[in-house]
């Protein structure tokens, strides 16, 4: 009898489907429990077995070919049933990862309905009569002893599925991520103690209204971040060190110099202090302003000339989640920069990001990167390098608390101070945790005597 199979959907949020391979051809015989193609869902790739014996006559798809759910895949003779789909890892993933789903699907045209199960697989029952029950069913049973002709199932077209089984053992056992598409048993009632008051209702909760799934595309801006920030995770070995840095003496140089610079309509951010002081210790550090460079078995460390240091700016999101991205405007020759030239070029790249107004130039060739989140409160946070640099700077907001000072006898006593986290994801390919904490000791030094910034 001549059968028609389709591609099964094999999860609530499966469109479509690749075959990635075929592991028959036409004309070739298949036994229940053969393997006869391997599906990459959007999810997973997953194995798609026989559960009956048959005869290939038709591959209506081409491996790597993606077509929709529902779609008709192969035609073959003889047996009554079909075939199902066997849980199966990402295609990266070992095969014998636990916790993989599988999913039957009908033989004929009609849409498959997905079933997961644990990933051991059981086929068959005693002698050549056929029960229509899951894998994850069949072990059950098989290691309980119990069988399953007795059992009338419960799950799609009369399947007989896990809780099947455990209602025949009287068993209450708890539904593993994986297991067969049952809802978990209702949880305990409460203690006595913890009820509520008799007579008093139970407070209602109403959810904010405002959120609905929505698909937004990538913008090329989000595809890039994406690509780069993957290939820097995935390739440059990271590390961390962090410093704390006492801002008080900072904080008043920069009062000050902002009230003298009022009329001019200069105003100094902490970024700009930290742009120089990076800048400058990049003389004393160079193996900071340097990157990774060549190709397996003829790589090396370039030692960079010029010391451009890159300042990360956010771009605003809109109300409905589009826009929003990261851009990382270069500030050239950062080293030969004053305060002033270091906030007014600042202040132009930002205002220009924010117009999506940067040029290719003012956004390339940055040595070194500065991710700022203190406006925003953080206190302490991790950055990705930023390749091909070999380092980026992750600050946090200037905060005021308990601090331990050694006075000039050497007594200590415990005043109210601001402080500033600094951490430093470095290239370890290029940059060792000592060399990292000297660069850093030497960048705190600088802030926290700021005068040293100003010559």
């Amino acid at each position: 009898m001549p059968k028609n199979l389709t591609m099964p959907r094999l999860s609530d949020t499966m469109e479509q489907g690749t075959i990635v391979k075929w592991h028959v051809k036409p004309g070739q015989k298949v036994k229940s429990g053969d393997v006869i193609a391997d599906i990459e869902t959007d999810k997973a790739t997953m194995e798609l077995q026989t559960f009956e014996d048959g005869v290939v006559t038709t591959l209506n798809v081409k491996e790597g070919q993606q077509v929709p759910v529902g779609t008709l895949i192969l035609s073959w003779e003889g047996g009554t049933g079909g075939a199902e789909v066997k849980g199966g890892a990402p295609a990266a993933a070992s095969a014998a990862a636990a916790g993989s789903s599988t999913a039957s699907a009908s033989s004929t045209a009609s849409t498959a309905v997905a079933e997961p199960a644990h990933a051991g697989h059981a086929n068959g029952s005693a002698g050549h009569s056929r029960v229509f029950a899951s894998p994850l069913a069949r072990k059950i049973a098989a290691d309980s002893g119990v069988d399953l002709s007795g059992i009338q199932g419960s799950g799609p077209s009369g399947r007989i599925i896990r809780k099947d089984v455990e209602a025949a053992l009287g068993s209450s056992a708890p539904v593993r991520k994986g297991d067969d598409a049952t809802p978990p048993p209702a949880p305990a009632a409460p203690s006595r103690a913890a009820a509520p008051a008799r007579g008093v209702p139970a407070p209602s909760i109403v959810p904010p209204a405002g959120l609905a799934r929505r698909l937004v595309p990538l913008s090329n801006m989000r595809r890039t971040i994406a690509a780069r920030l993957v290939e820097s995770k995935t390739t440059i070995p990271h590390y961390q060190v962090t410093v704390s840095v006492r801002m008080d003496a900072l904080s008043a140089l920069r009062s000050q110099l902002n009230e003298q610079l009022a009329a001019q309509g200069v105003k100094l951010s902490v970024n700009d202090f930290l742009v120089r002081a990076c800048a400058l210790a990049m003389h004393q550090h160079p193996y900071v302003n340097a990157r990774w460079v060549g190709t397996k078995g003829a790589e090396a460390i370039e030692y960079l000339p010029s010391v451009n240091i890159g300042v990360a700016i956010a771009l605003p999101v809109a109300a409905d989640g589009t826009g929003g991205g990261l851009v990382v405007a270069t500030l050239r020759n950062a080293d030969a920069m004053g305060l002033r030239a270091i906030s007014s070029t600042t202040k132009s790249l930002a205002d220009k990001a924010r117009g999506k107004g940067l040029s290719i130039d003012e956004m390339s060739d940055s040595t070194f990167t500065i991710s700022n989140l203190g406006m925003f409160g953080v206190d302490h946070f991790t950055a990705i390098v930023n390749p091909p640099n070999a380092a980026i700077l992750a600050v946090g907001a200037a905060i005021e608390g308990p601090v331990v000072e050694t006075d000039a006898t050497g007594a200590k006593k415990l005043v109210i101070g601001t402080t500033m986290s600094m951490t430093m994801s470095s290239d370890h390919r290029i940059i060792d945790g000592a060399m990292a904490a000297q660069y850093l000791q030497t960048v705190k030094a600088m802030l926290e005597k700021p005068a040293t910034l100003l010559v």
